[in-house]
């Protein structure tokens, strides 16, 4: 028996992953993958240690309540599949060591499919897309909830980045001046730590909220906050800020948040000319499926 799956799980993982461990195609995965693939086992481990569980105990009922834990339970279908997959490798993987003598997760890989259906794709129109880069720009006279509107606006619609990541990112992360302005975002779960260059429009209004953060009595470095103890803003007053803006240019979309902002970054750099690779890389994936779907929104080329 490998005992190092019992006194150390994850450098046992970690090691498996680095030497072994393979996709369906047999090829070793990439860094990126060993990446967030670690993070999905260190996350399903906790579960088993809140539970009482080991690696070499846990059966399919705990599999089953793995879903309910709320830093998983939104998980789209395919995220699930995943997380499904790599439990039925690991416990294949625990079998071969001699740690476990069944697989709890082969009946429900067998019964599970991979979602048909993609989720709706939505982005603005390039007329809205410039009448938002125009909304965000500082005006003398704002107020401080609307220097906020226009901050938070400018840096979705200019970094693309999630909407958990603006809502954490912090002060020293921003970086508007100098010849390369960009936004730092740190290394969380499977995304990887990258810089991500802000566009041109997102410049002054990010520079000017950064002069007025510096300047409000609000405890932590977060950079936006709706309360002076300083706790992030919520996903609700974000979709409630994103309306805002869109309110101000008269726009209404089907969807009224900081994705539809991240898909319009994303389409937008792709027009430009900005390989779907690259474009992949700013966003944090590990995947090249999303960019691949929004690549195919784009208008073809008419031939000459």
């Amino acid at each position: 028996m490998d005992t190092l799956w019992l006194v150390d799980p994850a450098r046992a993982y970690a090691d498996w992953q680095q030497r072994e461990a393979s996709g369906a195609d047999q090829r070793p995965f990439s860094e990126r993958s060993i990446v967030q693939h670690r993070a999905m086992f260190d996350r399903f481990y906790r579960h088993l240690i809140r539970h009482g569980a080991t690696l070499s105990s846990f059966g399919p009922e705990l599999l089953d309540g793995f879903w309910l834990n709320k830093d998983v339970a939104d998980h789209s279908p395919a995220t699930r599949m995943r997380y499904l997959k790599l439990v039925d490798r690991l416990c294949r993987q625990l079998m071969h060591a001699g740690v476990r003598t069944t697989n709890p997760a082969a009946e429900l890989v067998l019964r599970a499919q991979w979602p048909h259906d993609d989720p709706p794709l939505h982005f603005l129109p390039k007329s809205v897309d410039l009448r938002l880069q125009a909304f965000v720009q500082p005006v003398a006279d704002d107020d401080l909830a609307e220097a906020r509107c226009r901050a938070i606006v400018a840096m979705y619609l200019g970094t693309g980045v999630t909407a958990r990541e603006g809502r954490h990112a912090l002060m020293q992360d921003l970086h508007p001046r100098g010849r390369a302005p960009y936004l730092h975002v740190p290394a969380k779960g499977p995304r990887i730590a990258r810089t991500v260059p802000l566009e041109s429009f997102a410049i002054a209004p990010l520079s000017h909220w950064l002069r007025v953060r510096g300047k409000l009595p609000v405890e932590g470095e977060l950079l936006f906050t709706l309360r002076q103890r300083g706790t992030p803003v919520t996903d609700m007053s974000l979709g409630n800020i994103v309306r805002m803006a869109f309110d101000a240019v008269g726009y209404t979309a089907a969807e009224m948040g900081p994705q539809i902002l991240r898909n319009t970054y994303s389409r937008r750099l792709l027009i430009r000319g900005v390989t779907p690779a690259e474009v992949s890389l700013r966003l944090g994936l590990t995947s090249r499926r999303t960019v691949d779907r929004i690549c195919a929104t784009l208008p073809r080329r008419r031939s000459e």
